[in-house]
């Protein structure tokens, strides 16, 4: 049986479901509402279901498609995140962790000309505190486990982003996507036909049915059926740039109170995620198969959490880190996994998916729904993925351990971009390491404060006997004001459990 396009005017088919699938539907139907679009996915088909933090993308994606924070959470097991608790990740005393803040509006004008200033005078031999956590709003919230929305008479928020529970997301966006006439055919598909241009056909179902569109969006996860599979796009490895290629995964039961971040610990191997949902906590361990197998990972994770005598099962995963070298070719435009993956340490596959859809969307539009501005698409895509794989590698690049021949080797490693090496040395060498990022337009994916919370965060500073700075009583009243300024701000946000 043949299914063929509606009687709107453009039909778009979408392979695949999962989130990346159903933010791609849900975005369609909105921006594009004279579009037919369809789904499909196989219920036989699990997805990785472990992709539960955010950034504040997905903040942008719901306001988007005009779904409130009450209508989701819930559903979702939700929470919310202000941030993310780095934790193991440096040996040098006194930077065994710190807190990395998302953009805020209140405090950044107020605190990070100080943090900056304090940097600056830890470079020159100075004993002033520049550890980020005593700067920024959130980590005063995460400490004192309040959530992100303030009073109304507040008039200043943060930047936050969420915890979720992937299975329970799709489901909602399932549903949701389906009222906005979004259909959705249920089966695997058997062979991708192409026509005489190269361009895909149709899709044949395992049933027979074939369906044709004019466009199709390719989220069949790390298998790229469509785009790599089948238009033999080529897949850009990172792996010279970032080890780690496995996962394994455990749930374990929520604590009180209820945590407000993401913590990363890093292991011996990787690193390990706890991720706080309304009911459970979940976590993880990323590691790199060269330097540990998975039971060896499981048996670590175990011994970190606490559950060596547990019998809860574990889940292992193999990932496929990089990028396709086009994610638009021809009628296909690849969403999610199925375009690329940068390993979850920084949780950005959610803001790559969204930023996908939505760029596609206003150049299929301003290019009259032809490829006019397929390459300009490309590189746009291709720059947010380097530039935050340049920030990921960064964390393994500059951290403090020697411990394990593992983190030895991602110090030393040498395969990183021209651009990640001219941001440590401008890090090491400038007189205003903010002002220089923006005058050599390095800041890229992210900007000159979260390099500095990262580098600072690590104690990235030169290793040489700490003087007085010349004036105490000032330096110290900064502190405080900063610290009263902070506590303040803090009484207008309630406890994160009482918003949920």
């Amino acid at each position: 049986m043949n299914v063929s396009p509606s009687s709107k005017q453009h039909s778009i088919l979408i392979v695949g479901g999962g989130t990346a699938g159903w933010i791609a539907a849900n975005l369609i139907a909105c921006k594009l509402p004279d579009f037919d679009v369809t789904v499909i996915e196989s219920d036989d088909i699990g997805i990785i279901g472990v992709g539960e933090g955010s950034t504040p993308h997905l903040k942008l994606f719901f306001e988007t498609i005009g779904i409130a924070d009450h209508e989701w959470m819930p559903q979702c097991n939700a929470t919310y995140k202000n941030g993310i608790t780095f934790s193991g990740w440096s040996h040098k005393p006194g930077y065994d962790s710190y807190f990395h803040p998302f953009e805020t509006q209140v405090d950044d004008p107020f605190t990070v000309p100080l943090f900056f200033k304090n940097i600056q005078a830890r470079m020159q031999g100075f004993d002033v505190d520049a550890r980020p956590d005593r700067y920024f709003l959130e980590s005063f919230l995460s400490q004192h486990h309040l959530g992100p929305l303030p009073d109304d008479s507040f008039p200043f928020g943060v930047a936050f982003g969420y915890h979720f529970d992937s299975g329970l997301l799709g489901k909602f966006l399932t549903e949701t996507a389906k009222k906005r006439g979004v259909k959705r055919v249920e089966g695997k598909i058997s062979h991708v036909l192409t026509s005489a241009s190269g361009a895909i056909h149709q899709v044949v179902l395992e049933n027979g049915e074939s369906i044709t569109a004019d466009m199709f969006i390719d989220c069949s996860g790390f298998r790229s059926l469509l785009l790599q599979d089948t238009l033999h796009v080529e897949f850009k490895s990172f792996k010279e740039n970032l080890f780690n290629d496995a996962a394994v995964v455990l749930a374990t039961p929520i604590s009180s109170p209820l945590p407000v971040e993401t913590k990363a610990t890093a292991l011996s191997n990787g690193w390990a995620w706890k991720i706080p949902l309304q009911n459970r906590f979940g976590n993880g361990y990323v590691y790199s198969s060269d330097y540990i197998n998975s039971t060896q990972a499981e048996h670590e994770l175990r011994a970190h959490l606490g559950m060596l005598d547990s019998d809860t099962e574990a889940r292992h995963l193999s990932m496929k880190v990089g990028r396709v070298e086009k994610h638009w070719h021809k009628n296909c435009v690849a969403v999610g996994l199925s375009q690329g993956f940068i390993e979850p340490l920084e949780a950005t596959a959610i803001a790559l998916s969204l930023n996908t859809v939505l760029q596609f969307i206003n150049c299929y539009q301003e290019g009259g729904f032809t490829n006019q501005y397929e390459d300009v698409f490309n590189q746009d895509i291709n720059k947010r993925f380097d530039g935050i794989r340049d920030y990921v590698v960064c964390h393994y690049k500059a951290n403090q351990r020697s411990d394990t021949e593992y983190w030895r080797d991602n110090a030393a490693n040498p395969h990183i971009s021209e651009r990640l090496k001219a941001i440590l040395h401008l890090w090491q060498n400038s007189g205003n390491f903010a002002a220089e990022m923006y005058q050599r337009n390095l800041y890229g994916s992210y900007n000159p404060k979260s390099w500095a919370c990262l580098l600072a965060g690590y104690g990235v500073f030169p290793n040489q006997p700490l003087r007085q700075v010349p004036d105490p009583k000032s330096y110290q009243l900064e502190l405080d004001n900063v610290a009263d300024f902070l506590r303040r701000c803090g009484l207008n946000f309630k406890p994160h459990s009482a918003l949920l």
